[in-house]
């Protein structure tokens, strides 16, 4: 019971200290501080500790905690004490605490910097990773309360626990004396100890993965007693995709004297199996849940697929009930895919689970597939069918996530799987929203540049049911940082399934160059004009004519695949008449055996109307399903048509009949459209060179000139003003210079003589403009006089603009001196609280006003993506010498854009830049106007301590 004095004693409870973590072997935990209502909990927690562990932490025997003891490490001011503990269940499994020390190494308060830091782990949760969790955490708390470095004293038996200091990344001091091993460590995060966060993270996250996709056993939970419902639904495809582990069938209704269901051993309470499941699949009404995670967390259950509906996707209240499935089912340590979720899938032959509501079992393949909700799934997994079976052979799914409202579970988690998941060689997602674009985006970067990560991203409006942090960037900026972080960003499904193809089955083109033949001069043109409106180089088509062979079709793609000049090379074939035209088998047996002999290039057949080729495609790389799988008359039409190509045999489509292709095997794929082969050759293209500019990614320059401290104090001083702060001019003018990007001066001209003077003191030739917010950067309306030489031009200009446009003090006209005549660009850089710090950049005016021709990339930014982002606009040949004119100084440009990504990076108050105009000369540039806003800047979870999403 708490006394007057233990509440006088206690600080406000640190709420926004609570965090579910993802643990080494996959599992969850919730991080809190401990407070005086914990003294139970503690006693129970010391009393499962072993002795040596025990001995460890308080460097001698210590079999039981005394009441002070008990009182001392429950009562903390969360400033100078503070503990946290790591709990699953509500039952305390580690603890941590930092005491505040002076530098005689006695308890202190602010200033003092320093912490002694200890931890109790209990044996049966050590190797989990749980005190590597604790100490990110305690650190940041630390940091919070203005601590800057932990102290701690480690026995040199221990050697566990000096492990996780030593691994932690931070800069580190080490002594020893007395036989104690002494441990200095400074807690700002360094480049080190954010790479071995976001490892731990990886591996968490994928192992937490892994265990919902790849479980030893799999209970349904409400399969129902008759056939039919969503439940036996599952159950059902369970077991006929043939899955490797015990399998149960959960329903409290069940008779006491039923044993079977369908032949699987049936339950009326997940309590009542006696092994372990590692997996449970949820079928029951949404009020109904509750009851099945509690019997879960009891039973250890790992995961959770929830299939039932009527949570957040409802309305309020549903949301409310997600929140606490979420809660109910972390407390347990067990994730969730869903609720409303359309299931899982895994064709490895070890596993093939199908535990979802699709009636067939994918084909197997090396294709990782990713959405949201159910109708995606279904039209996801429907297309791919059709286009890895029936026409391009086979090429099928490794693994199959439906996350419905991705409540826990999301993309983020399954790309984390992926990135080092062996049997995935291509991703793709469907996203109706990104519930966390600064982490999809790193992690999207770091998938893409160890295999292709294609993705169809939603409008912008979230469905209902997905959390999504709110973004101020507009969805085509979005949709350009995925692109820089190497994601391949198509429009529609059948865009997605098209690029998937081609990536799982064919080498990356090294370059834009394309080799063009076939048996139709017509399709060849046409194939050709979509090569040239994607940005490709093909060369002229090689009409083969409609007589030609497969032995002609073989010579000419061995001709074009041996070709220096050539990177990939489009078949066209439409279907001959004669008899000495091909058949589909001995066609599709001529380009494979010719692209067999020069493995390093693409290819691709656009065929029209011409089934069989596909079909026979496959066939010729003898990967095709069995005949059950295939329209009838396929198989045997291709077997007719050259006895060299023999069909696959007829046999049924069983699980072993679906085999994947023969290591090193290329299938060719096949598209009914030029242009839908074009756009996926061109995205190929584009990812290959992503690629390879990610092989060096430049670096961030270092400037002398920077006053980085000088900048930190203005910045101090002008918040002190308050927040949200547009800054004057005068104090834009210094903080932009100490970063080495000068501002022309424009001074104020409120009457004709004051202009004149101001013109006096630039020296002429000027120009005068009007910066009222109507009219700022709006030199069409007539609102700006240029090259104005003398006094008594400067007098007319000054009379025109307010007869034309009002009075001065409307007006707010100013004088600048001229710049030299260039081509006028806009630099802008925002700081967004889900996506982080952009830089954009564009040509003033319509281009990017209307037409949104703007470029963009994450801060900070590099040399080579500086450079990269000046040449990326639709207009950039303006920069360079366009039609004859002479080309600007897009090095000075480069520099000003990396100077601005350093300003913004280096100090995160800075949450907006805007110069417009920037005049890009043929030497040197000129910033004409510029605001800075300041504000104190958003917090960032991404260098914080790892946690799940909150609920």
């Amino acid at each position: 019971m708490q006394t007057s004095a233990d509440r006088r004693d206690r600080h406000q409870y640190p709420a926004h200290w609570e965090a579910d973590v993802v643990l080494r072997d996959g599992g969850t935990a919730r991080i809190r501080p401990i407070t005086v209502d914990d003294a139970d909990r503690l006693v129970s927690f010391y009393e499962q500790v072993s002795d040596e562990s025990k001995y460890y932490r308080f460097f001698a025997p210590y079999p039981r905690l005394s009441a002070k003891d008990v009182h001392r490490f429950t009562h903390h001011d969360f400033v100078d004490r503070v503990g946290l503990a790591a709990t699953i269940g509500g039952e305390f499994i580690a603890t941590v605490r930092y005491d505040r020390i002076g530098a005689d190494g006695m308890p202190a308060s602010a200033p003092a910097d320093e912490a002694e830091v200890a931890f109790l782990v209990q044996d049966a949760h050590q190797g989990r990773g749980v005190a590597s969790a604790l100490l990110e955490h305690i650190a940041a708390v630390a940091r919070e309360r203005g601590i800057r470095r932990f102290a701690a004293e480690v026995l040199p038996a221990n050697t566990k626990m000096i492990k996780v200091f030593t691994d932690a990344g931070y800069t580190q001091k080490r002594s020893f004396e007395d036989g104690v091993v002494r441990l200095e460590f400074d807690l700002e995060p360094t480049d080190r100890s954010l790479a071995v966060q976001r490892a731990r993270e990886q591996r968490a996250e994928a192992r937490s993965v892994r265990r919902l996709l790849a479980p030893g056993s799999v209970a349904v939970v409400g399969v129902g007693r008759a056939p039919g419902g969503v439940g036996r639904s599952v159950l059902g495809n369970i077991r006929e995709a043939g899955y490797a582990g015990a399998l149960y069938a959960v329903n409290t209704l069940f008779p006491e004297d039923l044993g079977e269901v369908d032949g699987v051993p049936a339950h009326r309470s997940v309590r009542d199996i006696g092994g372990p499941v590692d997996l449970a699949v949820v079928a029951v009404p949404a009020e109904q849940v509750p009851a099945v995670v509690a019997e879960c967390g009891e039973h250890g259950v790992q995961g959770l697929v929830v299939l039932s509906a009527g949570y957040a996707e409802s309305g309020p209240e549903g949301r409310e009930r997600q929140r606490a499935l979420v809660r109910a089912a972390r407390a347990y340590g067990m994730r969730i895919i869903g609720p409303n979720a359309f299931g899982i899938i895994n064709t490895a032959p070890d596993v093939r689970l199908n535990a979802s509501l699709a009636p067939e079992m994918p084909r197997p393949g090396r294709i990782g597939m990713f959405a949201q909700s159910g109708a995606i799934g279904i039209a996801l997994l429907s297309r791919l069918h059709r286009r890895g079976g029936g026409v391009t052979g086979v090429t099928g799914v490794s693994t199959f996530v439906s996350a419905g409202n991705r409540a826990d579970v999301s993309g983020n988690d399954v790309l984390q799987y992926w990135y080092d998941d062996p049997e995935t060689d291509v991703v793709l997602m469907y996203l109706e929203s990104i519930g966390n674009p600064r982490k999809f985006n790193r992690l999207a970067r770091r998938t893409a540049a160890a295999k292709p990560l294609v993705v169809v991203q939603g409008t912008g409006t979230a469905p209902q049911g997905h959390a999504v942090r709110a973004t101020r960037l507009p969805y085509a900026t979005v949709s350009a940082l995925l692109r820089q972080a190497g994601v391949i960003r198509v429009d529609t499904i059948t865009e997605l399934v098209d690029a998937g193809l081609l990536l799982a089955r064919q080498p990356l083109p090294a370059g834009p160059r394309v080799a063009i033949l076939g048996n139709s001069e017509s399709l060849g043109v046409l194939t050709y004009d979509r090569c040239l409106a994607e940005g490709l180089r093909p060369a002229r088509p090689v009409d083969l004519t409609t007589g030609a062979t497969a032995r002609d079709f073989h010579r000419a793609l061995a001709a074009a695949l041996a070709d220096g000049t050539n990177d990939a090379v489009v078949v066209t074939a439409i279907p001959a008449i004669g008899e000495a035209s091909p058949g589909d088998a001995e066609l599709a047996e001529a380009l494979r055996s010719a692209a067999a002999a020069v493995p390093g290039k693409p290819v691709l057949v656009v065929h029209v109307e011409l089934g069989g080729l596909a079909e026979a495609l496959s066939a010729a790389a003898s990967t095709a399903p069995g005949a059950g799988d295939r329209a009838p008359g396929l198989a045997e039409r291709a077997a007719h048509a050259s006895p060299a190509a023999p069909a696959t045999p007829a046999v049924p489509a069983t699980p072993a009949a679906l085999t994947t292709p023969p290591e090193g095997t290329h299938l060719i794929p096949a598209y009914p459209a030029a242009e839908r082969a074009v756009r996926a050759l061109a995205e190929a293209v584009k990812y290959a060179g992503w690629r390879r500019e990610t092989a060096d990614p430049g670096k961030v320059p270092e400037y002398d000139d920077i006053d980085e401290k000088g900048a930190a104090r203005l910045i101090g001083e002008l918040l002190t003003r308050g927040e949200g702060l547009t800054i004057p001019d005068a104090e834009t003018c210094e903080l932009l210079g100490r970063y080495g990007v000068p501002v022309r001066r424009a001074l104020p001209a409120l009457t004709p003589g004051a202009a004149v003077e101001a013109a006096r003191a630039l020296g002429y030739p000027v120009a005068l403009k009007a910066t009222a917010p109507h009219l700022r950067h709006r030199a069409d309306l007539g609102g700006v006089r240029l090259d104005l030489a003398d006094e008594g031009q400067l007098l007319r200009a000054y009379t025109e603009l307010t007869d034309l446009f009002g009075k001065p003090e409307e007006l707010r006209p100013v004088v600048q001196g001229m710049a030299p005549r260039g081509v006028d660009t806009v630099v802008r850089a925002v700081i967004d609280p889900a996506a982080g710090a952009v830089l954009s950049f564009g040509l003033a005016g319509a281009a990017s006003q209307l037409l949104g021709d703007m470029a963009h990339r994450l801060v900070p930014v590099t040399d080579r993506e500086a450079a990269s982002l000046v040449r990326s606009i639709r207009t950039a040949p303006l920069l360079f010498g366009w039609r004859g004119s002479t080309p600007v100084d897009t090095p000075a440009l480069e520099e000003l854009l990396l100077r601005v990504s350093r300003l913004v990076d280096d100090h995160p108050e800075v949450v907006a830049v805007t110069l417009e105009p920037v005049v890009v000369a043929p030497q040197g540039v000129s910033v004409l106007g510029a605001t800075v806003r300041l504000a104190p800047p958003p917090a960032r979870d991404d260098l914080g301590p790892r946690t799940l999403p909150a609920y």
